[in-house]
């Protein structure tokens, strides 16, 4: 039997078929439809490793004399229910607080937000988008009235010019990095910006090799030529946007040469790449983590807008401004209304018609005050928060500074996750619930260019496991307020109600083909490009920003910058690709990049054994010494939480988009020689 579904892995979205016999999905094979184009990654032709593997969980567990024990569903949602129900009363609904997921269904993440407004009475409710793509949105929102990529993923290969910053396109994305290869094949030109010499270097007209933490000031220096040299879009400019006079009084000072000493760069390389940019009658803008995981991470989001509407590269095939989201739902997470300031469908929880509209349907009043973002609710862990339900999520691996994480989720009075597997966090859980996996349950996600698509039951849930979607509606009922569903399909139902952009979707429609959104109505085709006549706010906005350092740069005592990110092999805190035998047979060991100028000094050798600490923490691992980073910066991908990168990184957060800072933190390396004392031989 062969069943039709979506990639769990990046938010490219690609199709595949689970391949079942005896009740188990033995294969995997792609599809020769949709973003794919019949093409996956290595992670995609292992998608069924993890499904079945001996680790899933498969009954409730509940703490009990240190450890955990088995037990029913009824005594452990009744526990859950309890436990929140008694910190509602004696605390206050703002006194729980829930995780949605971006690796979760839209149907279940708009269960755990409905849930979070209805049954508890509060905002604190956010998901991992948080740690990624906060900024896009709240950037995007700011300059073009939406926070979504502005174009579709096949519009690439139309591009002239793509200009790819903060993205390790091939490791994160590779059927994205496919298209743009195919583009520079065809004779588009691709100017690359990264920290690192990664494999998309070798494609590339011009690589701007800049410090992390500098966009700003690049982007700067980029409209500061195109400006000087007369090569932006003057009817653009002056028929649909706001605000230029402001920005090109700002970037006056940033020439290359003033860029140039902040980033790193070399000045002709800067102007060079500008003109190129400039010259193209359709650019692509493609970004994703290395812009946005930053104090600065709104101002890298609304530079790049300002950079793609200076030369008026929007609302046309082959341009826009594109964030590739990392996670498989990232995009459809917030949509659903996953995030502590927006209703579903983007509309403020401030907005009073905005919350009437809910409240009708729904049959409660919605609370208006602005929640806490998962970093707030952390911090708040034993203050305000007192309880937390946690779907999906592992935040011992994924958020920054992972000691400070770990003592503020011990300080709660109860915590519940849902899960796969034992993870790092359920390891401090009160109560466990077995979750079904993308296999095991159908639903809808939504890729990064604003694509539904669905995903569709090819198994059994394994052991006892449920999905999300009935979890969180049994848990509900038990506190008192009905979520009667049958199916995600009614869920789509009454989201298609209460969310314009996705008011004609339904899995009739679906089951035809994907919708990109907006889709507002049962005969509207859906939307391949946004701002094609008019912003989504009208005019397009120029939002003027200065330059910023990181929040903590290199010292005497910590004179290294510490850059994290990915692998092609693995994929976000390594719990389900960890478990995957073809990936780990790739690599299934932390370590750290060291450009070989510093490793000679600190007489480090590759394959030894160093020490990496930062002000928060400290971590050993193997040393790589390679000439993909600079003197002065190291890498370290985030995956193994036998020496978790997030031990070290800086949860500063960006003031607006609340995102932190994980991309730039100062460390120093020690030698074994200096931190271990060996026997005397």
């Amino acid at each position: 039997m062969k069943i039709p579904t979506v990639c769990p892995y990046c938010g490219v979205g690609c199709l595949l078929s689970l391949q079942v016999l005896d009740g188990k999905v033995k294969k995997v094979t792609p599809l020769n439809i949709g973003p794919g184009e019949g093409k996956l990654c290595i992670k995609g032709w292992s998608a069924h490793e993890f499904i079945h593997h001996p680790d899933r969980l498969t009954k409730p567990l509940i703490r009990k004399n240190g450890g955990f024990i088995e037990t029913g569903w009824r005594k452990a949602l009744t526990l859950i229910s309890r436990s929140l129900l008694e910190a509602k009363e004696e605390y206050g609904g703002n006194s729980v607080a829930l995780l949605s997921s971006s690796k979760s269904t839209n149907e279940e993440n708009y269960l755990l937000q409905k849930f979070a407004r209805t049954v508890i009475g509060t905002n604190n409710i956010d998901n991992c988008a948080r740690l990624c793509h906060a900024s896009t949105i709240e950037g995007l929102m700011k300059s073009f009235g939406s926070g979504a990529m502005t174009n579709s993923q096949e519009d690439i290969e139309d591009a002239d010019v793509i200009f790819v910053i903060g993205s390790n396109t091939s490791e994160q994305h590779p059927l994205i990095a496919r298209r743009i290869i195919k583009a520079v094949k065809k004779g588009s030109s691709l100017i690359l910006a990264d920290p690192r010499s990664i494999d998309l270097k070798a494609y590339a007209t011009i690589h701007l090799n800049l410090y992390p933490g500098t966009d700003v000031a690049l982007i700067n220096a980029f409209m500061n030529v195109i400006i000087f040299e007369g090569l932006q879009d003057t009817h653009f400019i002056k028929s649909r946007t706001e605000g230029f006079h402001e920005l090109e009084k700002l970037v006056a000072k940033y020439t290359p040469e003033y860029a140039a000493r902040i980033t790193g760069v070399d000045a002709k390389l800067i102007s060079n790449a500008a003109k190129i940019y400039a010259k193209a009658d359709k650019a692509s803008i493609i970004f994703s983590m290395g812009i946005t995981q930053h104090t600065t991470g709104v101002n890298n989001v609304v530079s790049l807008a300002n950079l793609a509407m200076l030369c008026g590269n929007i609302g046309r095939p082959g341009t826009g401004v594109n964030p590739l989201r990392g996670q498989n739902n990232v995009q459809g997470s917030c949509d659903m209304g996953a995030l502590p300031d927006f209703l579903p469908g983007y509309r403020r929880v401030s907005d009073v018609e905005a919350r009437k509209t809910f409240e009708e349907r729904w049959g409660v009043k919605c609370p208006d005050g602005r929640g806490l973002t998962l970093i707030e609710m952390i911090n708040e862990c034993g203050g305000k928060i007192k309880a937390m339900y946690i779907m999906g999520e592992n935040p011992l691996m994924t958020d920054p500074d992972l000691n400070h994480v770990k003592k503020q989720l011990e300080k709660l009075d109860f915590l519940a996750v849902s899960e796969l597997f034992p993870s790092e966090t359920t390891e401090v859980a009160d109560v466990i619930l077995p979750a079904a996996s993308f296999a095991e349950k159908d639903g809808t996600y939504t890729a990064t260019d604003r694509r539904i698509q669905r995903i569709r039951k090819a198994v059994e849930p394994v052991g006892e496991s449920q999905p999300d979607w009935m979890i969180i509606s049994q848990l509900s009922k038990i506190m008192g307020y009905l979520m009667p569903y049958t199916s995600p399909a009614n869920v789509m139902e009454e989201i298609a109600e209460l969310v314009p952009i996705y008011g004609g979707v339904s899995y009739e429609r679906l089951d035809k083909g994907a919708l990109k959104w907006p889709c507002i109505d049962e005969n509207h085709p859906g939307t391949s490009i946004l701002h094609v006549e008019r912003f989504t706010r009208g005019r397009g906005r120029f939002v003027t920003v200065d330059y910023n350092p990181p929040s903590e740069v290199p010292d005497e005592e910590y004179p290294f910058i510490l850059t994290t990110g990915r692998l092609l092999f693995h994929w976000h805190g390594g719990t389900m690709t960890r478990r995957s035998k073809t990936l780990i047979d790739q690599v299934n060991e932390a370590y750290i990049e060291i450009n070989p100028s510093d490793a000679n000094l600190l007489r480090i050798f590759d394959g030894e054994k160093v020490k990496v600490k930062s002000k928060r923490g400290e971590i050993t691992l193997k040393a790589s010494i390679t000439e993909r980073v600079k003197e002065g910066v190291v890498f370290i991908p985030f995956h193994f939480a036998e020496a978790a990168a997030n031990h070290l990184t800086n949860s500063a957060l960006d003031p607006e988009a609340k995102i932190p800072e994980f991309k730039v933190c100062a460390v120093k390396i020690e030698k074994p020689s200096d931190f271990e004392s060996f026997p005397k031989t």
